[in-house]
């Protein structure tokens, strides 16, 4: 492996520059993140580990693997992986991938679409697990609308836990999400913390793509007003509104119940 011992190597400048947001590379910090990648077919550019991280179980071995499939491997000091890692505690070895790119159109092909559509939801670590939700209850896609933040921002990629590698995720305004749902013939389906029909109440057997909305101020008035349907999820009192990962979940979870007693 070659060796970086300082912060001014252009390849340090380049992990820092693909954490801040950079449009085609992204930074995975720990070996799970990584593997699930490389498993994903996510290209993978170079990777880097300081000592510490080649002790950890398997970082060796991961390593060997891929220096031997001809990829950039790199031997770098603890300081300097502080520097390439946007975690605050940085799991010892980290990587730099190719951004993930999903046309809107193609994540909504697969039938009967389950989708779950996040409306300006800016917080990345629920964006995360809003993902991590959507896949383990089965829908087919998440659509990331208007301004929510960056499902493939380290804190949301770590927050997915790898399912923003396998789930279709793709990124669109907010009325091009819902022209591309009802070009598809995608019943669109609002969440609100109390009006419109119960959870429990509704059909969703069908295709259907469900709206939530940002953390605290939830869906807006006009976005409401544009779907096929209101739906909430029943809650006592006195709690007001759930958490929107947890209400992601939730609602995933009932159109797949619904689905697998039909079947």
């Amino acid at each position: 492996m070659k060796r970086i011992t300082s912060r001014r190597n252009p390849i340090v400048t380049r992990y820092r520059k693909a954490a801040a947001g950079g449009a085609n590379e992204i930074v995975l910090d720990g070996a799970h993140l990584i593997e699930e990648a490389a498993r994903a077919g996510v290209p993978l550019h170079t990777i880097a580990s300081s000592p510490p991280g080649l002790e950890l179980p398997g970082v060796a071995q991961l390593l060997r693997r891929f220096e031997t499939a001809g990829l950039e491997c790199w031997s770098v000091t603890d300081e300097v992986i502080r520097a390439m890692s946007p975690v605050q505690s940085p799991s010892g070895v980290v990587a730099l991938a190719a951004r993930p790119v999903v046309v809107l159109e193609q994540a909504l092909e697969r039938r009967p679409q389950l989708v779950l559509v996040a409306v300006d939801v800016q917080d990345p670590g629920n964006v995360g697990a809003m993902v991590r939700a959507a896949e383990a209850g089965g829908a087919t896609a998440t659509v990331l609308a208007g301004t929510s933040a960056d499902p493939f921002g380290w804190k949301a990629l770590r927050g997915s836990m790898g399912s923003s590698f396998r789930l279709p995720v793709a990124r669109a305004g907010r009325e091009e999400a819902l022209r591309a749902l009802r070009a598809g013939r995608i019943r669109v389906v609002a969440t609100t913390p109390r009006a419109g029909r119960s959870l429990f109440d509704a059909d969703l057997r069908g295709p259907v793509a469900f709206l939530v909305g940002a953390e605290g101020a939830g869906l807006s008035d006009d976005v409401i007003a544009g779907a096929d349907e209101t739906l909430r999820i029943p809650m006592r009192g006195p709690v007001e509104s759930l958490n929107v990962a947890v209400a992601s979940a939730l609602v995933i979870y009932e159109a797949a119940r619904q689905r697998n007693r039909a079947r």
